[in-house]
């Protein structure tokens, strides 16, 4: 639950902070040098350190006129969450850096690694576990009206 309350504030969040940086109708370009991390040296950088002590650092670099589409980039370190809430999200993630294994509660089990990319639904639930990763992620939310 705490993981799910963390993506609606991030997804709020990317709403507010990036909104002052972005310009409507303009494609939002991730350059080479943003992929390889300078994008974490942007001043709109988000970081967090959650309550198991690991930390995120988040930037979003696109979120749409309506507010229900956003894009950028995500780092974490180690971490396991249990999603025993549906994820709440539809998320294309690709992995820059590390990997992640989720295993959702059917007991199905995917390791994506670096170079890799997955598609989370919304109705997802089970476990990530991470030993740290670096991806570009990609946010679809139909359900965010007045957020």
């Amino acid at each position: 639950m705490k993981y799910l309350t963390a993506i609606a504030a991030l997804f709020a969040l990317s709403q507010q902070t990036f909104a002052d940086n972005q310009v409507v109708g303009q494609p939002a370009e991730l350059s080479k040098a943003d992929i390889s991390g300078k994008i974490f040296e942007r001043s709109h950088m988000k970081e967090t350190t959650h309550d198991d002590g690991h930390v995120t650092q988040s930037v979003t670099s696109l979120v749409s006129s309506d507010q229900k589409f956003s894009s950028g980039m995500y780092k974490s370190g180690k971490t396991r969450l249990e999603i025993s809430e549906p994820y709440g999200v539809d998320e294309f993630m690709y992995f820059l850096e590390g990997s992640v294994t989720l295993t959702s509660s059917d007991g199905t089990v995917q390791t994506i690694e670096a170079g890799e990319g997955i598609t989370v639904p919304k109705e997802w639930t089970g476990t990530w576990e991470t030993d740290g990763y670096t991806k570009i992620w990609v946010i679809y939310s139909g359900d965010t009206e007045g957020q």
